[in-house]
């Protein structure tokens, strides 16, 4: 359930300093000529402030974040419902007419989620030594709020657990453009040159955007359904821009400001994870997400020729961040974004109904 919106001085400070401070890490790593900065540049700049805050000041009230914080969920809301919405422009006719060869890649997907659970049982079992409820929901490719209510259920440790779900999401953002920026020689997203919108894209537009985004996060939150803060103004905002009732451009700052919020919000997720812990996750989240990309890599240019989709596209497809991450990753980089929802959507429902499955191999207090 969204948070409700805490209209507490300092907390409203908190959330607008924060957003600054993600806003200067995004300038920063656009200078530096970093793939998608904004996301990057604000994730790595509130992670570490948080980190040091955490291990320097010894009054936890005193820290950069206060224990227990989380970012308000209805203010991310409102951005992932733009990222949504911008999404669902992007679905035109010639879009839902590649669809049908897609078959080949949702049955591909249907065996990503088995074989990458397995290949994480083992790394974070045997390699990593966590106890089985733990190893059993840390391995989860997706779902990562199921993967956190079924660990608390059956006793995994869930400081070991949320680590491992929080560190695959953010590791894929962080891995998945600069391995991207290699491949094709220069950096991708807006240091690459490429806009998140249309170039005449105006203020004139917003009024209307605007409704959309709302009206879809209504909808989406009726839908009760993996992702409805994306998925009821991605639904909303193709069919207007299919129906040609209203032009949904948005100018790139308010795309860039979503990507701010994004990378903020996952920086602030390092919140209360000791240095030692952090070393352990990472290497393990390392071998973990190396593995998974290694299968998506793999199926990718299998796929490639069946259909006929770019492998890039394919590999955001199968990369197993977080649906909201991966949909603004293929939209900052004009890679089908409809596309790779789509696909995402798929692997979330896929892993959670593994997971039911799954889950009763472990009796509660194991």
């Amino acid at each position: 359930m969204i948070s409700k919106l805490n209209l507490n001085p300092r907390l409203i400070s908190l959330h607008l300093g924060l957003i600054f401070l993600g806003a200067l890490g995004g300038l920063v790593a656009k200078w530096l000529g970093l793939p998608l900065p904004f996301i990057l540049g604000s994730m790595l700049i509130v992670a570490v402030a948080t980190l040091i805050s955490e291990n320097t000041v010894r009054d936890p009230e005193k820290a950069l974040l206060p224990p227990g914080f989380r970012f308000n969920e209805r203010f991310r809301a409102i951005f992932i419902g733009a990222i949504g919405m911008a999404i669902g422009t992007r679905i035109t006719v010639d879009v839902l007419e590649t669809l049908d060869a897609a078959i080949f890649s949702f049955i591909a997907l249907t065996l990503f989620v088995p074989l990458t659970y397995w290949v994480n049982y083992h790394i974070f079992r045997r390699i990593g030594g966590y106890d089985h409820p733990t190893s059993m929901f840390s391995s989860m490719p997706g779902g990562l709020y199921e993967a956190i209510l079924y660990g608390e259920r059956y006793n995994a440790d869930m400081r070991l657990l949320t680590l491992a779900q929080f560190m695959r999401i953010i590791m894929v953002v962080t891995l998945l453009p600069i391995g991207m920026s290699i491949y094709v020689g220069h950096p991708v997203g807006s240091s690459g040159g490429l806009s998140l919108s249309a170039s005449d894209a105006g203020l004139e537009h917003i009024p209307a955007a605007a409704l959309v985004v709302l009206l879809g996060l209504v909808i989406g939150n009726r839908l009760r359904v993996p992702a409805g803060q994306l998925l009821g103004p991605l639904i909303l905002g193709a069919i207007v821009t299919l129906s040609g009732l209203a032009v949904l451009d948005l100018p790139a700052w308010v795309l860039s400001a979503a990507q701010i919020v994004i990378g903020t919000t996952l920086g602030t997720r390092f919140a209360g994870i000791r240095p030692i812990m952090l070393v352990r996750g990472t290497g393990l989240g390392l071998l973990s997400v190396g593995a998974m990309l290694l299968i998506g890599l793999l199926m990718g240019l299998v796929l490639h020729p069946l259909t006929g989709e770019g492998f890039d596209v394919l590999l955001i497809s199968f990369a197993p961040g977080g649906v909201t991450e991966m949909a603004l990753i293929a939209l900052s980089l004009n890679a089908n974004p409809a596309f790779v929802t789509l696909h995402h959507l798929y692997r979330i429902i896929l892993t959670v109904v593994f997971l039911n499955h799954v889950s009763k191999r472990v009796q509660p207090g194991d």
